[in-house]
């Protein structure tokens, strides 16, 4: 890489950091970037999932008051994202690059409707259950586990716009304040990325110079977007990870 391509590549990295830390979708600003400088598909987002692996910790963070009182729900939803994204991988390594590509748009689009009927949804989902008298799940219960594990094989395998997908599940499924789920989907996230990175750091080929330049970027981008994120309302914030998520599939049907 020349100086510029590097300086163009941290520069991402920041973005990127930024965006997942508010939102999700990171991927798609850094990704297109490793390619465009030369770097082979499964190299690029191997070594981009490495690359944005700080700047997740650093999303966290800064979202740390909001985590405060979810360590049980952090745990078992976590464990959810940790065995999706092992899987997710694990698929990366073993399948075709096109083997996801007529799904993930359908997923993206299917977490966006539930990011913008979310506030209806859970309303209409806590009458039900008060109306039959059954208590809700403390933490959204076997239904939102599955679908974050499913998540977790989406973002192990890819993890463009894994944080929208998170939101429209979270949002749904266990009644908190959304920053307090955008803390929680920050976790999800980084569990993904993590243990993602560690199965490419051993198996795959990784350019380190792309990795290391987006990895400092990210931290820096993770506390821009912690300080932003942390100030939007709730329908800010929502309609931002509509925003970013409609661009994710525009993004990605033109690929």
């Amino acid at each position: 890489m020349t100086w510029l391509e590097m300086l163009a590549v941290f520069g991402a990295g920041i973005a990127a950091g930024c965006i997942n830390t508010i939102v999700g979708s990171g991927t798609l600003i850094t990704f297109p970037v490793l390619l465009a400088f030369g770097l082979p598909p499964v190299t690029a987002n191997v070594s981009n999932t490495i690359g944005l692996v700080p700047g997740g910790v650093s999303g966290v963070i800064g979202y740390r008051k909001e985590l405060a009182g979810q360590r049980t729900r952090l745990l078992k939803l976590g464990s959810a994202s940790l065995i999706g994204g092992i899987t997710g991988a694990v698929l990366l390594l073993r399948l075709p690059a096109e083997a996801f590509k007529a799904i993930v748009p359908v997923l993206i689009i299917a977490a966006l409707i539930l990011v913008m009927v979310q506030p209806r949804l859970a309303r209409w989902v806590k009458q039900r259950r008060e109306t039959n008298n059954v208590a809700p799940p403390a933490h959204g219960g076997p239904i939102l586990f599955a679908g974050i594990f499913a998540a977790g094989v989406y973002g192990g395998y890819f993890g463009a716009a894994q944080g929208v997908l998170l939101m429209g599940l979270l949002g749904v499924f266990v009644h908190e304040d959304i920053q307090r789920l955008n803390g929680v989907k920050n976790v999800l996230g980084l569990i993904v990325n993590a243990v993602s990175a560690v199965i490419f750091m051993i198996v795959a080929t990784v350019d380190w110079r792309a990795a290391a330049l987006i990895a400092v970027g990210s931290i820096i981008g993770g506390q821009l977007g912690a300080t932003v994120g942390r100030k939007m309302p709730a329908t800010v914030l929502r309609g931002v990870i509509v925003v970013v998520g409609a661009i994710a599939v525009v993004r990605l049907l033109m690929t």
